[in-house]
């Protein structure tokens, strides 16, 4: 069996080598010649996998180490008689600790508290429904939008006015639909962006949500939002001048914390062996490394909210993502490959749940759990 892979999807080695010869390929170079002769492709969201690629191959088996899958053409697939595999919610927890990261920094960098604002949270679905549940648990107000599930009846979900006009922070979580009874496209354009003045606005989505050019001109005339931006529009095109103009500005790497990219591959590595008719035995808990800091003590001065930005740096520091990307694009130039570069070589970072914390109050373990850290509290 010859499996083509892109290079970046971790481990790949130690899943599926067992079973198949695994050939890493960059994903921008992954062409109908190199899948032809394969029995599986495995890819993430850079590689178009559509009629083009694989007609005439022997390409049987078809993964995506991803959520979304815009980038495959899952009917063309159906049609030929491949089967289809995605990693939906694998890096779920990875963009919501990216979220509570970033907004625990700016609430300490502005000077407020996070249980004390409004989240709007816009796309309700694996990331949005997670990050609902611990903002919830946490103790903030948290208003919801989601069209698609609200028309299916399921309630406690509000108007994306509504939300806007209510909310201190709002967060974008949908993926992008162009077409249909519920497009995202613009999303957020002149009229939306109206409504968010003087407040914050997060998108871990995608790019395309927002209108950068209806953004640009509210940011000219002081009417933007504060911005904490992981997507862009036109990716991997940059516009610099925007990001010079966020509070954040990261590469699209919410979600790509070791265990987010490598709990893809161990769900692809599942479909893999059930597609072939054989029981999964390599685990990725297995190959994960030892983590760099395994714990945190907390002293019972140190406040609740204080504690949770204490130990959300231990595991991830928004900041230094952005200000590498900030100095990579003056040193090298806004260039699709400085873009690509800082994707590929995104050092390790672990999730939350790594993080093992001693709270020396019920206070701190209680605040500290709600955000997804595996917290202890050992007092009298």
């Amino acid at each position: 069996m010859r499996l083509i892979v892109d290079e970046n999807i971790p481990f790949t080695q130690a899943f599926f080598s067992g079973n198949a010869k695994v050939i890493q390929l960059p994903s921008n170079a992954i062409t109908a010649a190199d899948v032809k002769g394969a029995d599986g492709l495995l890819v993430r969201s850079v590689t178009q996998v559509n009629q083009q690629l694989l007609e005439g191959s022997q390409v049987k088996f078809v993964g995506t180490a991803t959520i979304g899958i815009d980038h495959v053409d899952t009917a063309w697939l159906q049609s030929a008689g491949i089967h289809f595999a995605s990693a939906p919610g694998c890096n779920a927890n990875s963009v919501v600790d990216y979220v509570i990261a970033a907004l625990l920094w700016l609430a300490g960098e502005q000077g407020f508290n996070l249980k004390d604002k409004t989240v709007g949270i816009v796309g309700v679905g694996q990331v949005g429904g997670r990050l609902a549940t611990r903002l919830q648990n946490y103790g903030c107000q948290v208003l919801l939008n989601d069209p698609p599930r609200s028309a299916k009846g399921e309630v406690d979900f509000l108007s994306l006015t509504d939300v806007l006009e209510a909310a201190d922070i709002v967060c974008l979580h949908t993926p992008l639909i162009v077409t249909g009874d519920y497009p995202s496209k613009f999303l957020i354009g002149k009229k939306e962006l109206a409504l968010l003045t003087g407040k914050i606005l997060l998108n871990a989505g995608r790019g395309g949500v927002i209108n950068q050019a209806v953004l640009k001109t509210e940011l000219k005339n002081k009417t933007a939002p504060d911005l904490l931006l992981d997507v862009f529009e036109g990716e991997p095109s940059l516009d610099f001048e925007l990001i010079q103009q966020c509070f954040l500005a990261t590469p699209h790497i919410a979600g790509y914390s070791l265990e987010g990219k490598s709990r893809g591959t161990e769900m692809l590595y599942q479909a893999w062996c059930h597609h072939l008719g054989l029981e999964p035995s390599v685990k990725l808990k297995a190959l994960l490394p030892m983590v760099p800091v395994a714990s945190l003590t907390l002293a019972a001065g140190c406040g609740v909210e204080e504690a949770c930005r204490r130990a959300a740096d231990v595991c991830y520091q928004p900041l230094v993502d952005h200000w590498r990307l900030i100095n990579a694009l003056n040193k090298h130039g806004v260039t699709e490959a400085v873009y690509q570069h800082l994707r590929k070589n995104y050092p390790i970072r672990r999730e939350f749940a790594s993080l093992k914390v001693t709270a020396a109050t019920q206070k701190q373990a209680s605040a500290l759990k709600a955000l997804g850290f595996a917290a202890e509290f050992f007092g009298c």
